[in-house]
């Protein structure tokens, strides 16, 4: 697809439609980034958090153009974090694991991968959807087929990060199985084939890949200076490993980019007026992927009179 092709964009907007809950699905565009007020803890008996008591009704989706659930993106600990306080980091991953169980139903364990927490979706499609709306949450994810797993680390505080986690799986969770249709499962499960037949997903480069930091620091600088040349949009001071942070002229372009891109199967995110794309010189080697899309959606929003 091209900027002059005049059914790309129906195609990508149409895709939009496809994996949000119904209720957004003609509405999108006027949903606001307004947070409700964040619900306080409460305890059990046991004295531990009831975590399934907590909330009576979510934000709207950050896919559907609501407030991302953290202002800055969350991430795993790493592997020396966790070195320098094992039981502390068991601690919380004991901890997020149990709440993730009493919000969704669904079983999480210690992931075989440090900082993280597994858990198990009931289907491939539900995991890749949510690592979808996860990531544009603000919340690392990661992916494989039928399981998702989440960020921990020893510096996890309980009414903090613990809390962002267990709250983002329970949000999103909420809106797959509450909102939308065993029907749309299977649209989506066919969307996400069809979209990776013709190109895989593309994901930031985690510390668990094989990516020098000279090598993502190259790539990333190739990146911004491409696209400040093919669209006049600089970037943002603020650096994450495997993102490129993208400044726009306002949030309404910030999240009307974002979701195209993740039409575009390119994870995307987004803080306050900032377009985060990943960097990811394995899977997309040169960038060109991610650079020709972030040029082909900016000169979409520009004949769509967006920016």
């Amino acid at each position: 697809m091209v900027v002059d092709d005049p059914g790309a964009l129906d195609i990508l907007e149409e895709r939009v439609k496809a994996i949000l809950p119904e209720e957004y699905q003609d509405s999108y565009d006027d949903v606001q980034p307004v947070a409700m007020r964040s619900a306080g803890l409460k305890y059990g008996i046991d004295g531990r958090v009831a975590w399934d008591a907590i909330w009576g009704s979510f934000c709207d989706l950050a896919m559907a153009g609501g407030p991302p659930h953290k202002g800055a993106l969350l991430e795993p600990a790493s592997p020396a974090e966790i070195s320098a306080e094992p039981q502390r980091y068991r601690d919380v991953v004991d901890e997020i694991c149990r709440g993730v169980t009493l919000v969704t139903g669904l079983s999480a364990e210690r992931s075989p991968i440090p900082g993280w927490v597994r858990v198990s979706c009931t289907s491939e499609e539900m995991a890749a959807w949510l690592l979808r709306a996860i990531v544009m949450e603000n919340v690392a994810a990661r992916v494989g087929g039928a399981t998702l797993d989440l960020p921990a680390g020893p510096a996890y505080r309980l009414d903090k990060e613990i809390k962002n986690v267990i709250t983002v799986i329970a949000k999103t969770c909420h809106y797959w199985t509450g909102h939308m249709w065993q029907a749309q499962h299977r649209e989506i499960a066919d969307l996400f084939a069809g979209m990776a037949d013709a190109a895989p997903l593309i994901e930031p480069a985690s510390s668990t890949d094989d990516v020098a930091a000279h090598d993502l620091e190259r790539a990333a600088s190739e990146m911004a200076r491409a696209i400040d040349a093919q669209t006049g949009l600089r970037v943002s001071d603020h650096h994450y490993r495997g993102w490129l942070g993208i400044e726009c002229p306002s949030v309404r372009v910030a999240v009307w980019m974002m979701r195209l891109m993740v039409a575009s199967n390119i994870l995307s995110r987004r803080e306050g007026s900032v377009l985060f794309v990943p960097v990811n010189p394995t899977a997309d080697p040169g960038s060109e992927t991610v650079v020709r899309c972030v040029t082909r959606i900016h000169g979409f929003a520009v004949a769509r009179g967006i920016v």
